[in-house]
Formats: C-alpha cells, structure tokens, sequence
C-alpha cells in the first residue's frame, strides 16, 4: 500500500450524457436515490459552480483539451462539426506522454475516423460507440441498439453482449484490473441517460409506480443503472486497494433533454441558462481531499485538464496555450485570495458562430446572456430577473470581454473549416463514411485522399422504389451508375482518387426524386 500511495495516482473520469444537475439525490431529487454517485461528491470536494457547454461534444472536446471548444474545431454535435482537430493535444496524450496506461470505454464524439478517432488521440485501450449515441446516423449498417451493441474496440467492430451502459463499466473495471499495477488514465463517457430511452424494464417500474410519466421513469431508470455502475466501480477499487490513491471525478456534459426536476433552475439543455450549462463536478482522491468539501468559485470543463496536470504532477504539453486555469489550489485549501475571471460559454447550429447569439459570458457575481441580458449569480441563481438597465457598465464591461474572446478563438484555426477525414492510409482501411460527418449544401464529406492507388466504394441507401441513378464526384473525378429498383449498394471498383483534399460528393435520384446516400465505404486495394 505504501507503493501505491507513493506512485503517482491513477485517475478515473465519469461523465454522463444529458444528466442534469437535479437527476442526483444529493442535490434534492426526491425520487431519485444515487448513492454512490453522491458518495463520489460526498467523500471528495463539490463544485456547486461548475459549467459546461449546453450540449455534448463541445463540452467533451473541451474536458480533453482544456480549451474552448471553438478552438478545437468543435461547434456542433453533427453534420461534421464535432470532428475535433487532430492538433489538438488530449488528456490521453499527456498522460500517455507521461508513462500512465490510457483507456477510453463508452462516447468520444469528436470524430469517428482516422486521425480522429480515440486510437489516434492517445487512448492505448478502446471500446467506444459511433457519432453522438447508439441508434444514431454513425451505427454501423444494419443499425444498433443499447443492447448487444456493436462497437469499435480499438478500430475494429464487435458485437459485445449486454447492456451498452453495463458495458463500458465492465471494461473499464477489466482495464484496472490489466493496469493496477501502474498509474492509469481512465475515460468513461457514457451515452446514457440520452435517447433513446431503453432500459430494462425492473429499472423503470419503481419510477412508474411512484406516478412518474414514462419518459422521465425511463431517464430515472437510466440514472440508477448508471449509479449501480459507479457503485461497482468504487468497490472495484476497493477490491485491488486503489481507492485511497485514485482521483475520481463525475460530471455531466450538460442539461437535460426532457423537462424534470432542476433544482429550479432556469432552461435545460440547448440553452446557455444554468438549467443548461451548470452540472455536477466532483472531485474525489481520499490520500490528498478532504472529504465534504465544498468549492463555490465559479469553473468550467476548460479547468480539468490542467488540474489534473497540477494534481498528478505531469509534465505540460509543449506549445499548448489552455485557456482554463488549474483548480487545484482550491481543492487543497482555498488560497488567501481568488481572481475572478470571464468563463465563456457558446454553442451554435450551422457551420459558424455568431457573436453573442446562444452565449454566456460569466463572473463569479454577474452573467450576461446573448449580450443583452445581465443576472445577478450572487442574489438571482435562478436567472429571474434581468438587471441590465440598471447596470449598463456591467454589460459594456462583459460585452467587450466576449467581442474579444470571440476574435481570439476565431483566430486560433483561422475560421471553422473542418478538419478533413483521410482516406487511403494503413491507420484505416477501409473507410466507412457515415451520415454523422455528413457536411450539407451539397450533401458530401470533406476528405483528404493520402495516396494514389486503386480503390473500391461502395454506397449503401435505403432499398431502392424504383430504378435509380447514383453518382459520385471527387475534385476533377465523375462517376454514374445505374441502381435496380429494390437495390440497396453499388460499388465502383478499382478507382483511381485524385490525391489531395477535397469533397467527396455522392449522389442518389430514385425514380426523380433525391434520395439518402447513407454511407460510403473506401477501400484501398492492395494496402499495406
């Protein structure tokens, strides 16, 4: 035990999708019982100011990278948008770079291929599922549910039985039980409570019986097999004597979907009001925290990273500005005095921001909501009552702090272009090009073709009503083909990319209408 206690600690983060800040007992849920997520916050410090983006992979690019999400590339949650630059540096890499075991097991959301995906991002250990969420456009073909999922495990897809959520906790205890014996990096983002909302049904009948409506029985029945989880998880730890010296945080990636309990704040997820963007972060190491400790500074997703750095003691990247500051002196003892500082929050539909539209900018005591509304934190948590007129300097102050922040991380890439999926390289072969990386306006992925040679692609639609027409382009590249009626494929064998970037752009016309196009397989013949 004294080993253990002197190695660096190993470090384990759980977040949850579209878990709101009510949906635990500790924060006055009073049908909802989470013993052991609240013993996370209990026995370890409570951030009761924390926030997030109101959707999920801006915030998980943010948490990987300590930096805000429109610096990485990250506007949105599809149509190519949360495909975060593989510049970015991750959590996995810097700990990787500092000798720790990475493991990732449940929802990446910042790009599904080559190099994007986690295998590419610092994860030795993967298990994760497509796009945002199982049943969404990234499944596999033949579609996916929460039970007996198919999965990527480290590039390549399995079909792993059980339920998705009981799953990823199951290898993630696996992985400590492989890597126990030296410090690890451990990532468990899982999909639920998120829709679709499927659980068994002996989760759901204690909500129902309490008169909860179906929808929120079945989020609640969610959130206890979640907390099941996390209790097996902790006493995993036990077992291999790690509880002592392994950080544990839990945290969600933003508000909930579907109305319920808050805790009577205002908005839910979408909205940068606090029901959207406030959620639990706990912090728990019981050799350095004390437990029960409550921290009310305001932080954001942008702080983990360089907390852990400062907590486990790591060497920093090179040349990787964070925009989001350590919180360890807080967590240790509050030093005698705290800046107070401007955290950012913005999300967006469509390919680039507009300033002060969907966005928050927030002091410990003000936040001004799309640059008109001003809320005074201190005295208004429930955002009630705009208090603009009455202290125009405040907006003034905080709208030119956001006219700022927004220049700046515009600047970082030089716009919001996408980052190109590569086609054609030993990383991944072949390429399955699914709906969730889609870009519209015209329908096509951006892609960047690495080598000559002859490929193979295959388009995959819906069984067609009629005979129908398919094309694909590709810079100065054109072909067509003839589809069958009932036909679901057609594959174009032994083609010849041009090398470069560029978007590559199927087509599908049934009868003489446009239809879906919903996937694109690439493959590289004779790959080595």
């Amino acid at each position: 035990m004294a080993a253990q206690h002197a190695r660096r600690p190993n470090v384990i983060v759980f977040i949850s999708d579209d878990q709101g800040y009510g949906d635990l007992s500790l924060h006055g849920n009073t049908h909802l019982q989470t013993p052991n997520l609240d013993r996370i916050g209990v026995e370890g410090a409570q951030f009761t100011q924390f926030q997030v983006c109101p959707v999920c992979s801006p915030t998980r690019s943010s948490l990987m990278t300590g930096r805000y999400n429109y610096r990485t590339g990250v506007v949105d949650t599809f149509l190519g948008r949360s495909m975060m630059d593989p510049r970015e540096v991750t959590a996995a890499e810097v700990f990787a770079a500092n000798g720790y075991r990475t493991g990732i097991f449940g929802k990446w959301h910042l790009g599904d291929n080559y190099p994007m995906r986690t295998i590419d991002q610092g994860f030795h250990e993967s298990l994760v599922h497509g796009g945002g969420g199982l049943a969404q456009p990234s499944d596999p073909p033949g579609g996916n549910h929460y039970y007996d999922p198919v999965l990527v495990r480290n590039g390549k897809h399995e079909k792993v039985p059980g339920y998705c959520t009981d799953i990823f906790f199951r290898e993630a205890m696996a992985f400590i039980d492989r890597n126990k014996a030296k410090p690890f990096f451990l990532y468990i983002p899982t999909n639920a409570p998120h829709t679709p909302l499927e659980i068994d049904d002996k989760y759901v009948a204690p909500f129902k019986a309490k008169g909860l409506d179906d929808v929120t029985a079945k989020v609640y029945g969610m959130v206890k097999n979640l907390d099941d989880n996390a209790g097996a998880l902790l006493a995993d730890l036990s077992k291999h004597g790690l509880a002592q010296n392994t950080i544990v945080i839990f945290m969600t990636d933003n508000g909930p979907q579907q109305p319920r309990y808050v805790a009577g704040m205002r908005g839910r997820k979408g909205t940068v009001y606090q029901g959207g963007i406030r959620v639990p972060f706990f912090f728990r190491w019981p050799a350095r925290i004390k437990a029960g400790e409550k921290v009310g500074r305001i932080a954001a997703h942008i702080d983990v990273l360089p907390t852990l750095i400062d907590a486990c003691a790591l060497k920093p990247p090179k040349n990787v500005k964070f925009d989001g500051i350590s919180l360890w002196p807080l967590l240790t003892g509050a030093p005698p005095s705290w800046p107070d500082r401007v955290i950012h929050t913005q999300w967006h539909r469509g390919d680039a921001p507009v300033l002060f539209q969907a966005h928050a900018a927030r002091t410990q005591k003000w936040k001004l909501v799309n640059g008109v509304e001003l809320y005074d934190m201190e005295n208004d948590h429930n955002e009630t009552t705009d208090v603009a007129a009455k202290n125009p300097d405040v907006v003034a102050r905080l709208r030119r702090s956001t006219e700022e922040w927004f220049r700046d991380v515009a600047s970082t890439r030089g716009g919001y272009e996408p980052p190109r999926i590569s086609i054609g390289t030993p990383h991944e072969n072949p390429t399955l090009l699914t709906r969730q990386d889609w870009r519209v306006d015209p329908g096509h992925w951006e892609v960047d073709v690495k080598s000559k040679g002859s490929y193979d692609i295959t388009l995959l639609c819906d069984e067609t009503a009629a005979a129908a027409a398919a094309s694909l382009q590709f810079q100065s590249l054109r072909l067509n083909a003839e589809l069958p009626k009932g036909a679901t494929r057609h594959e174009w064998k032994n083609v010849s990319l041009p090398i470069g970037a560029g978007r590559l752009q199927p087509a599908l016309i049934v009868g003489n209408k446009p239809a879906i196009v919903l996937y694109l397989e690439v493959k590289k013949n004779n790959a080595r």
